[in-house]
């Protein structure tokens, strides 16, 4: 697609290049190995009082939706603990009680990602900008930031539930940061934000035709971490995951403009069958 075929008054009216977006909670992935040969070394006294610990810090997590542990398929860990909290101080106080564990000396870390709930908001951004840029407000002046504030408190309170959400009880989890391509030929950030309107709504209308199926997580890590967005997808059968992201890659703004992290697939864990995981019985 060309210049000439962009909307040239949007261009020329100069709309912010930056969407608005809403964030939530934040969220911790930890990717963690399992020292197996020393865990079969002790006790079953020593091992029942070991899980007995951690079931008391993680059973009121578990039950509230905020914290959950998958078993990871494949050797990039074991286990794959995923954490929701409306703060970040709050999630550096779940990772903390976790190091402090007993179980902590039997898990060694391979890898972590740290980010924040969030939605965005390009078709409510173009609208908004549009309507203020005709009755000429000035970007960014006072009246400008006021309306873009009240939108957004409206939006926040419509969409709560959705920035503040509770891990899904699906069986299979499915994890994976990614970016929007900075190159020298493609560059994301450089389409004028119409163009990226354009190309985000026909990418999330694949995403609804697997509503049922499968439940999608987006959460943003700018600033936070390597990649600019974590993923989750929750279902009860993995190979959805697999046509889901296999028909994403056919829409212009994964095939053209994204780039993928590692992929973290993971079986739901219940606290009652971590015991049994360690001795290598996997979850039902």
């Amino acid at each position: 697609m060309s210049v000439s075929d962009y909307d040239l008054p949007v261009i020329a009216a100069g709309l912010p290049a930056v969407p608005l977006t809403l964030e939530g909670a934040g969220v911790l992935h930890q990717v963690l190995s399992f020292r197996w040969t020393a865990w079969r070394n002790l006790s079953s006294a020593d091992r029942e009082g070991i899980l007995r610990e951690a079931e008391a810090l993680l059973a009121p997590a578990e039950s509230g939706g905020e914290s959950a542990i998958y078993s990871v398929l494949g050797h990039k860990g074991d286990l794959l603990l995923v954490h929701f909290r409306d703060t970040f101080p709050e999630l550096n106080g779940i990772q903390l009680a976790l190091n402090r564990l007993r179980l902590r000396e039997y898990l060694c870390p391979s890898a972590s990602y740290v980010s924040v709930v969030e939605l965005g908001l390009y078709e409510s951004t173009v609208k908004l900008y549009r309507a203020l840029t005709e009755r000429g407000v000035v970007a960014h002046s006072e009246e400008w930031n006021q309306e873009v504030a009240q939108m957004l408190e409206r939006q926040r309170a419509a969409m709560r539930p959705r920035l503040f959400p509770k891990v899904p009880q699906a069986r299979f989890l499915c994890f994976y940061p990614m970016d929007r391509r900075r190159g020298e030929t493609k560059n994301w950030y450089t389409l004028p934000i119409e163009e990226r309107k354009r190309q985000m709504e026909e990418h999330g209308a694949v995403g609804r035709r697997y509503a049922g199926k499968v439940q999608q997580i987006i959460s943003g890590s700018i600033g936070f971490d390597d990649w600019e967005w974590g993923v989750d997808l929750f279902g009860d059968d993995p190979v959805v995951f697999k046509k889901l992201i296999a028909e994403m890659r056919y829409d212009e703004v994964s095939g053209v403009y994204s780039s993928f992290g590692t992929f973290y697939l993971g079986l739901r864990c219940p606290l009652a069958k971590l015991g049994g995981l360690f001795e290598g019985t996997a979850p039902e």
